[in-house]
């Protein structure tokens, strides 16, 4: 049996620049039971450079180092999670209801046009509650100083 330590995976991780998100998704395969490991006494410094906002320069964490034991349930799950880090990160949001993205069909028009209607509906329905409740106290106030 073959055992690696989480400190020498890491060399083989697509983007370094992940790496901190790598250990996270390690320790949850661990702690779910998708292959087993075990905390070893010495640390190492993760590949990542990470910055503070408003400062110059960088930083490295250090964690706590792992060993675990090389099977081919961890080389497929290694492979999968390796491909899913090295993807570009894109935001899954919808895209921005602009001129051109209307025209190329990635916004739906008449979803879009129902919704204005629909939200200038509600403002013209509570503008016009507002009207009234501030005519009914102002006609309560004149009844009230004639007497």
């Amino acid at each position: 049996m073959t055992y690696k330590k989480l400190s020498e995976q890491m060399h083989e991780l697509g983007n370094p620049q992940r790496s901190d998100a790598f250990v996270k998704m390690f320790r949850e395969a661990v702690r779910e039971g998708k292959f087993d490991a075990t905390y070893l006494p010495e640390r190492f410094t993760m590949p990542k450079q990470f910055s503070r906002r408003g400062e110059e320069g960088n930083y490295q964490r250090d964690t706590k180092d792992m060993l675990f034991e090389v099977t081919p349930a961890f080389e497929k799950w290694f492979e999968q999670t390796n491909t899913e880090l090295a993807a570009p990160s894109r935001r899954s949001g919808s895209p921005k209801p602009t001129a051109e993205n209307i025209e190329a069909g990635l916004v739906d028009f008449k979803a879009l046009a129902e919704e204005t209607r629909r939200k200038m509906q509600a403002s013209y329905q509570k503008g016009q509650a507002l009207g009234q409740s501030r005519a009914r106290t102002t006609k309560s106030k004149t009844t009230k100083s004639r007497k």
